[in-house]
């Protein structure tokens, strides 16, 4: 491993990795008095209190193990590829997708590099490639903003080039929004009293990010899309069947979500919040019908995602704390589900691997 630092976010000197140990808890700063603490203290202790939890809703305070990576960033520079040659004005580039970032904007650079997506000024360099990332760009790494930013810049300069670079919504774009635009504003969790906030807080919320996010990142964010499909890849964010809920076909999914974005009501975005939270739908003995549904409702031949980390769907994780110091081992993107389900997010915030891959993919 060498050790080396990437370009930061604009105006931020260098970033000391946060302890990631703390990822799925109450940053320090909650402890601090003020609303931050007083708000997350309630939410913790009301969602996942005597209560319980509705029915299928996933947890998101301690349901991904975070490995301990250090106090330092410590990145591969790789060599990179050679770019992707360009292909012709009527056929479409190579295609590639992006899995979770959480503001690991090193690790990203790093990725896109050895893809040859971007030079070593971390510019586009990949003529008529199209790029696609999966969601989930801030919360629990160090510049979440400085994603968001870089695939901003990425896009405008993609699109002159003739490729593209897209982006589709996560959960955590839904509580990030949730979180600026409702802040303590309480919300029918249906599991005691709820907070975007708080909820924010709890799932690994930097203050940086709040306080760097700015209204064209709040733009930017609402109007992302939350499935795509692409040479016959069905792309979307999370191992769910929420989608089902709201529309028959991409563009009715796609405008019912942007729609219900726009209409300012805290209990329809959080109630979106908690279906795109909920994960594994593809992974035990009734995961490939799931899938089939999916393909059946908006075509394509394999559902590709992020969200839930490989490691965690192999089961293959440290303990909560860290303690045994390993990290989980990711080579490439995970297939499962009789092969008709690609998982993407390879637990960089549990010290495995931020996948950049082309599809499709050889197996």
């Amino acid at each position: 491993m060498v050790e080396g630092s990437m370009t930061q976010g604009a105006g931020q000197g260098p970033v000391v990795r946060t302890d990631t140990v703390r990822d799925f808890r109450v940053p320090a700063y909650v402890h601090q008095s003020g609303s931050y603490g007083e708000d997350a203290g309630r939410y913790g202790e009301d969602r996942f209190g005597d209560e319980g939890e509705p029915e299928g809703y996933t947890p998101t305070q301690r349901d991904l193990p975070v490995i301990n990576r250090g106090d330092t960033v410590q990145v591969p520079l790789p060599t990179p590829a050679p770019a992707p040659e360009p292909t012709g004005s009527d056929e479409p580039g190579p295609l590639y997708v992006v899995g979770d970032v959480h503001g690991y904007l090193d690790e990203l650079h790093a990725a896109l590099r050895e893809q040859g997506l971007i030079d070593a000024e971390g510019d586009w360099a990949a003529g008529t490639a199209r790029l696609w990332f999966l969601g989930d760009f801030t919360d629990r790494g160090p510049d979440g903003i400085g994603v968001i930013d870089l695939v901003m810049r990425l896009s405008a300069q993609a699109a002159a080039a003739g490729g593209y670079c897209k982006a589709l919504m996560g959960n955590h774009e839904l509580l990030l929004l949730g979180a600026k635009r409702y802040g303590d504003t309480p919300v029918n969790s249906g599991a005691g009293t709820a907070t975007f906030q708080a909820a924010w807080l709890l799932n690994g919320g930097q203050k940086s990010d709040m306080d760097r996010l700015q209204d064209h990142h709040l733009q930017w964010m609402s109007r992302l899309d939350a499935i795509e499909l692409e040479d016959d890849h069905l792309l979307m964010h999370s191992d769910t069947t929420a989608y089902l809920d709201y529309g028959d076909s991409i563009p009715q999914v796609n405008d019912t979500i942007r729609e219900a974005l726009t209409r300012n009501d805290a209990d329809e975005c959080w109630d979106l919040f908690r279906k795109f939270t909920k994960r594994f739908a593809f992974r035990d003995q009734g995961g490939p019908e799931a899938v089939r549904e999916l393909l059946g409702a908006y075509g394509g031949s394999r559902v590709v995602h992020g969200h839930s980390p490989i490691p965690y769907l192999l089961g293959e994780v440290g303990s909560e704390d860290g303690e045994d110091g390993n990290g989980p081992q990711v080579d490439g993107p995970h297939v499962y589900a009789d092969g008709l389900a690609v998982a993407m997010d390879g637990g960089v915030t549990m010290a495995g691997k931020l996948l950049v891959r082309r599809l499709p993919l050889d197996n």
